[in-house]
């Protein structure tokens, strides 16, 4: 097959496009130029796109003895990741950026070019394993991205190749210094790649600005204090509140809902962070095909972590989420991912984007709160 190899500049990729050559592939390397001022991406093993990982990414193509080339979609990532983030947090809700660039970038702007210029399938670095279109969990489970791959559909899996997902990331290093490419040692990177600096709400703050808002006890409904914007929280954070105190019972207090349109934000205790239903939209079904009927599965709300057993309902475009043990932490503009448990590893079914979360406890056990839109 003629396959285009995305070489962000890093092992994984790296090695990904030489399993691809020793499988006898016709391969080609691509640098994704995502930002228009690419020298200030990279503070360290923090962000990416930097001149520095296209250097590393060509090094590594030569070694190889592979075509090389930078395609820039600065503009294409701006507009559908970095500003998605921003519209994201201004709304109240906690997004997950590398599910939107693996969307939008790479399995679909990057696709479609690749494909529209003859190529069969695009090779990248993730962590997860693919076969026959089943995607399923990595080998590493500390490094499995399966949860970020989960917004691929059925005809973007079927073009897609993660060769190296079928093995430990030490292996992976080891591979890259037997190969003599250069990135064997370099650094993963960390956090979220257009923010080098790792400072999140100072990235956002200086896009949305200052939007005033209160604090408010969920129980009470008393007044605790003032913030500048509600894109300074997420559901179930503890620090950073800007409260003089615990709660009266001495105990901390968590951020348990937010309203971007009142600039309120809820605070509450831990328990009242219990969620037994999940909502969401968007929802995207890797076989093709949306089930007719309840699915049990296994839900993960979070990259790491975030996992409950539960039934997983269809009503169209959507998913209705129903816990078998409650989840906290669980925030508007996550992914909830479904897994099937299976002896051959983690099947991935789908996946939604939480749109609402209820905290009623299902039918037989004590009922609690009602219906959170946080």
């Amino acid at each position: 097959m003629r396959v285009l190899a995305a070489m962000s500049g890093g092992v994984d990729s790296a090695v990904a496009a030489a399993r691809a050559v020793a499988a006898g592939h016709d391969v080609v390397g691509v640098h994704l130029a995502l930002s228009t001022a690419p020298g200030a991406l990279r503070t360290g093993s923090r962000g990416c796109c930097s001149r520095e990982d296209a250097g590393d990414a060509r090094r590594a193509a030569d070694v190889l003895g592979i075509p090389f080339y930078v395609w820039d979609f600065a503009e294409r990532f701006k507009e559908d990741v970095i500003d998605d983030f921003v519209e994201a947090y201004a709304a109240g809700e906690t997004p997950n950026p590398c599910l939107r660039c693996n969307e939008k970038i790479k399995f679909s702007a990057l696709a479609d070019r690749a494909y529209a210029l003859g190529f069969d399938a695009v090779v990248t670095g993730h962590y997860a394993r693919l076969h026959d279109g089943v995607l399923r969990r990595a080998v590493d489970a500390d490094k499995d991205q399966s949860y970020v791959l989960a917004v691929l559909t059925s005809a973007q899996l079927s073009r897609a190749m993660f060769p190296v997902g079928d093995t430990p990331k030490p292996q992976i290093r080891d591979e890259a210094a037997e190969l003599g490419l250069s990135v064997a040692n370099k650094p993963d990177s960390h956090d979220i790649c257009f923010i080098p600096s790792g400072n999140t709400q100072a990235f956002l703050g200086a896009r949305i600005g200052i939007r005033p808002g209160k604090v408010v006890d969920s129980d009470s409904g008393a007044e605790l204090g003032d913030h500048e914007g509600v894109h300074g929280f997420t559901i179930g954070q503890r620090k950073g509140l800007g409260l003089p105190g615990p709660a009266p019972d001495g105990k901390p207090r968590y951020v348990t809902g937010i309203d971007p349109e009142s600039g309120t934000v809820t605070v509450g205790s831990a328990e009242s962070l219990d969620v037994w239903t999940i909502f969401a939209r968007d929802a995207v079904w890797t076989s093709g095909v949306t089930p007719s009927e309840p699915v049990n599965c296994v839900v993960q709300v979070r990259a790491h972590g975030g996992l409950a057993a539960a039934v997983a309902e269809s009503d169209g475009t959507g998913l209705r989420i129903t816990l078998q043990e409650p989840l906290t932490g669980v925030a508007r503009g996550q992914a909830a991912v479904l897994y099937q448990l299976d002896d051959a590893g983690d099947i991935v079914l789908g996946s939604g984007t939480i749109s609402g979360t209820s905290t009623e406890r299902p039918v037989g056990s004590e009922a609690s709160a009602g219906v959170h839109t946080q």
